[in-house]
C-alpha cells in the first residue's frame, strides 16, 4: 500500500495516474467489501465501492471542507487518467466525510486504491497509483461471507430518556422567548457487541431494507441516510431538503392518514420552511438559476415520513460538489434558524460530541462533480474497540414541539441502525 499522507501532495511529490475500465457485472457491491475500512456510497443497488487508501487527507476547523477541497483539486491537477466510461464517478473519486462543528475533532477525505462503481446497466472498476506508473491490472476479491456482531446491548449515551426531554423543553423555552426559531438536538445511543462488528453485516441491512437512502460508510461512520445535501453532476444541482417527521404504524391505511396530516401540520410545515429556505440561501451563489417547489411532499420510509423538497439549480460556476457542501452545512434541517444562534444553543444544551453525525458524508470525482448527503440514521464505530458503536438521531425543536413527541421520533430515527446490528 502506498504510504498515508496527512499533508497537502504537491506535484513535485507525486503524480497520480488513475485507470478505468469496464468489467462484466460483478455481483452485488457489497459482496466485494473487506470486513475492516469499507468505503460505500450506494442507492437502490448503484453507487460505489471501495477499499484500500493510497492517500489521505485529515483536517479540522472552520476551514476543512476548503482545505480538503484544495487538496484533491491540488492531487487531480496534474494527474494522468486513463477512463473508457466517463460516467459520474468514475475515474479518481475520493470519500469524505466532516465534522458537524469547528472543533478538533478530525474530518478526512480517502482517495482509495480500488474503486468498483455501477451505474446505468454498466459497471467499472478503478485503481491509482502515485509513483508516477500506470497501476496494474485489478484483481476483484471473492465475496466473503459476512459475520453477525452477536449478542448488542443498548445504552443510553451521555444523556437518558427523562434529561433529554427536559433539554427539549429548555429549548423551547428559549424559542418561545425569541431567542431563535429553530434548533435541532441529537441523542446518542451505545451499542455494545459481543465482538468486532464486520461492517458489511449493518451494511447489507441498510442497503436491502431502506433502497430510497444513500447507504454510506467513510472513515468509521456508517448509516443509510435519506437526505441528499447536494448532488453535482454536469453542471446541474440537486438537493433534497427533510424536515418534519412522523412514525409510521405498519398499518397502510392508518399511515395514509398520518401523511396528510404531516402535510397539513403547522409545527412541521414550519420547520420545513426553515430548512428549504436555509439550503435554497447557501445554494444560490452558485446557481445561475433555481428551482424550489412551493409544498413539499411527504417521503414514505419503512420507519418514519418526512416532509421533503427537491431543489434543482444550474450551476454558474466550477465550484465543486464538496464546496458547494460546505457552504450549506449546517442547513436548518441538522442545526436549526438562525444557524450561528441555534449552533450555540447545541454547544450549551445538546451534552455531547456530534463528531461526525449530521455532517457531509459523500464523494468527490476529478471534475468537482460528486454527492454529499447528510450523516442521518448512522453510528459511528470506536477505531480502537470495534465492538462499540454510538447511534444518533436528532429531532428540529419549534416553538410547537412537544418533549413526549419528539422523544418517540428519536426512538423511531433510531430504528435503522439498531435493527441493522441485531436482525
Amino acid at each position: 500500500m502506498t504510504p498515508v499522507t496527512t499533508a497537502p501532495l504537491k506535484a513535485a511529490e507525486t503524480a497520480l495516474v488513475a485507470r478505468t475500465v469496464e468489467i462484466p457485472d460483478p455481483g452485488p457491491l457489497l459482496s466485494l467489501l473487506p470486513s475492516e475500512a469499507p468505503l460505500v456510497w450506494l442507492r437502490r443497488g448503484e453507487g460505489l465501492a471501495a477499499w484500500g487508501e493510497a492517500a489521505r487527507f485529515d483536517t479540522t476547523g472552520p476551514g476543512r471542507f476548503t482545505e480538503a477541497e484544495q487538496w484533491w483539486r491540488g492531487l487531480v491537477r496534474t494527474a494522468v487518467i486513463r477512463d473508457e466510461v466517463q460516467l459520474p464517478g468514475s475515474g479518481p473519486v475520493a470519500f469524505g466525510s466532516f465534522t458537524f462543528d469547528d472543533g478538533p475533532t478530525s474530518s478526512s477525505l480517502v482517495l482509495p486504491e480500488t474503486v468498483v462503481g455501477h451505474r446505468e446497466g454498466r459497471w467499472w472498476v478503478t485503481t491509482v497509483s502515485l509513483n508516477g506508473h500506470l497501476p496494474p491490472w485489478p484483481n476483484l476479491p471473492l465475496a466473503k461471507p459476512t459475520r453477525r456482531p452477536g449478542p448488542v446491548t443498548f445504552t443510553d449515551g451521555t444523556l437518558g430518556s427523562a434529561a433529554w426531554e427536559r433539554i427539549v423543553a429548555g429549548a423551547v423555552d428559549r424559542i418561545n422567548a425569541g431567542e431563535l426559531e429553530k434548533v435541532v438536538l441529537a441523542r446518542e445511543l451505545i451499542a455494545e457487541c459481543s465482538r468486532p462488528v464486520d461492517l458489511r453485516w449493518p451494511l447489507r441491512r441498510l442497503s436491502d431494507r431502506y433502497p430510497r437512502c444513500w447507504t454510506f460508510s467513510v472513515d468509521g461512520i456508517l448509516g443509510a441516510t435519506p437526505e441528499l445535501l447536494v448532488r453535482r453532476e454536469r453542471g446541474l444541482v440537486t438537493s433534497r431538503v427533510l424536515a418534519g417527521t412522523i412514525r409510521r404504524t405498519r398499518d397502510d391505511v392508518h399511515d395514509l392518514a398520518l401523511a396528510a396530516s404531516l402535510a397539513r401540520s403547522s409545527k412541521d410545515l414550519e420547520e420545513h420552511e426553515f430548512a428549504v429556505r436555509s439550503v435554497a440561501d447557501a445554494l444560490a451563489p452558485f446557481c445561475s438559476s433555481m428551482n424550489i417547489p412551493e409544498t413539499p411532499f411527504v417521503l414514505h420510509l419503512p420507519n418514519v415520513m418526512h416532509l421533503a423538497t427537491d431543489i434543482a439549480g444550474v450551476a454558474s460556476d466550477q465550484s465543486s460538489a464538496l464546496l458547494m457542501a460546505g457552504a450549506l452545512h449546517p442547513s436548518a434541517a441538522v442545526g436549526g434558524t438562525p444557524t450561528d444562534r441555534a449552533r450555540t444553543v447545541i454547544r450549551e444544551i445538546e451534552g455531547l460530541d456530534r463528531g461526525r453525525y449530521a455532517a457531509p458524508v459523500g464523494w468527490i470525482d476529478s471534475s468537482g462533480d460528486g454527492e454529499w448527503g447528510i450523516a442521518l440514521r448512522c453510528a459511528h464505530v470506536d477505531p480502537i474497540d470495534r465492538t462499540r458503536l454510538r447511534l444518533f438521531a436528532g429531532c428540529g425543536i419549534v416553538a410547537g414541539s412537544d418533549p413526549t413527541a419528539e422523544l418517540a421520533e428519536s426512538v423511531a430515527k433510531l430504528v435503522p441502525m439498531r435493527d441493522a446490528l441485531t436482525t
